[in-house]
């Protein structure tokens, strides 16, 4: 069989427009209104959101019946990596974290009625959305032990308990929370189920928008005090909230992945820039062997992330089991893109520590990459245990490194 790495002819015409328009219109915007007011940004992206319409580049990940592209999850890939090469870029696409997966969560599990009266808002950009299932009293890695219920009264679910780093959370119009309806279920995956609650509900608390390391993000602590949910707006059947979850973050985890690397590349990029600008101790920095290894091994680790995500999305694609590879793209991805933008602001010096460039600020942000959606140590742990246990099965651990070769 043979290897080919060229892209489709429609997949890199894709690739090449949106890598136009980002550089060429969002990111001159992005960069005019760092330290500008949030209203003066809610406005900008509201008109570059009107050109993504106009460049037929809104959508990319639904299907054209949903107002999108129809691309599918290796477009998807290249599309995700040249958007992130702006902040906003996602946002300006209409294919940002936690909306995004959301929307495919909703296309797939949802029914006609939830699908029109909540996809189809999400998808035309007139609302936002929210996910809430961490939950601050325990392990947000292991979703058997969450503790907010959900009780079946007559033809409500009635919800009680308390949530926090719930993605979008201010200013959504609706969240996907995962609450246990089974405490007792065999196998414990079967305990939880996912609900569509409206915001603003009775009960329903914005405790506080959580400030971290990288700045106060839309990350929302919840709390749930006898929020009554009709039992229309159940998202798939009862019990089946971790499979949902496990659908929904796995391509996630992924699409992560591809805005890491976007963000990456622009940070080896300002590098290499710098490096062959900035003269020091008789040669510039690009000719120094220190500085040469820096930008070796970030592009060796760029590299392998692309080839490693790229062949995630095209298990996906192709309905082939992915977790393995998605965990491994996961894990490197997250750890790439922090070594990738410390090495850019070592090179860039007093002005890479400032605020002057966006690597302060991305190196904040990088920094939770290898906590969100999964801690790298978790990732790890399943991914040895497949390996272990498919050397055990087959004597041969092939098939748990991606069955290449």
């Amino acid at each position: 069989m043979a290897i080919d790495f060229t892209l489709p002819p429609d997949i890199e015409e894709v690739r090449r427009r949106v890598r136009s328009f980002i550089d060429g219109e969002v990111a001159p915007v992005e960069r005019e209104l760092e330290g500008a007011p949030r209203d003066e940004w809610v406005r900008a992206i509201g008109r570059l959101r009107q050109r993504a319409r106009e460049e037929g580049l809104w959508n990319p990940h639904l299907p054209p019946e949903w107002g999108g592209m129809g691309l599918r999850p290796v477009a998807m890939a290249f599309v995700q990596a040249e958007a992130a090469r702006a902040g906003i870029g996602p946002f300006v696409l209409n294919c940002q974290a936690p909306d995004e997966p959301n929307m495919q969560t909703l296309l797939h599990w949802g029914t006609d009625e939830q699908k029109e009266r909540y996809l189809r808002p999400l998808a035309e950009g007139r609302v936002r959305s929210c996910f809430a299932m961490t939950e601050p009293e325990v392990a947000g890695s292991d979703p058997t032990l969450i503790q907010t219920r959900a009780v079946l009264e007559g033809d409500y679910w009635v919800l009680n308990g308390h949530k926090w780093f719930a993605s979008g959370a201010r200013g959504a119009s609706f969240a996907i929370v995962i609450a246990c309806t089974d405490p007792d279920a065999d196998p414990p995956q079967a305990r939880n189920s996912a609900f569509i609650v409206d915001i603003p509900t009775e009960g329903w608390e914005l405790v506080r928008t959580i400030a971290t390391m990288a700045g106060e993000g839309n990350h929302g602590e919840i709390r749930l005090n006898n929020v009554r949910v009709p039992a229309s707006n159940m998202l798939g059947p009862r019990g089946q909230g971790h499979l949902l979850g496990q659908y929904r973050l796995g391509p996630a985890r992924l699409a992560h992945c591809m805005r890491w690397i976007g963000q990456a590349e622009v940070a080896l990029e300002m590098l290499v820039d710098r490096a062959l600008n900035r003269f020091a101790h008789g040669s510039y920095l690009a000719e120094k062997q220190a500085i040469q290894w820096m930008i070796a091994e970030s592009a060796m680790e760029l590299y392998t992330a692309k080839l490693m995500v790229l062949h995630a999305a095209y298990k996906i694609e192709r309905g082939l089991p992915f977790r393995q590879e998605v965990a491994m793209a996961k894990v490197h991805v997250a750890n790439t893109l922090w070594r990738v933008v410390d090495r850019a602001i070592q090179v860039h010096g007093a002005l890479g520590y400032s605020t002057d460039t966006p690597l302060e600020r991305w190196l904040r942000h990088a920094r939770a990459a290898r906590i969100v959606d999964g801690a790298d140590e978790v990732h790890m742990q399943y991914i040895a245990r497949h390996v272990i246990e498919t050397f055990k099965e087959k004597g041969k651990v092939k098939s748990a490194l991606g069955d290449l070769m």
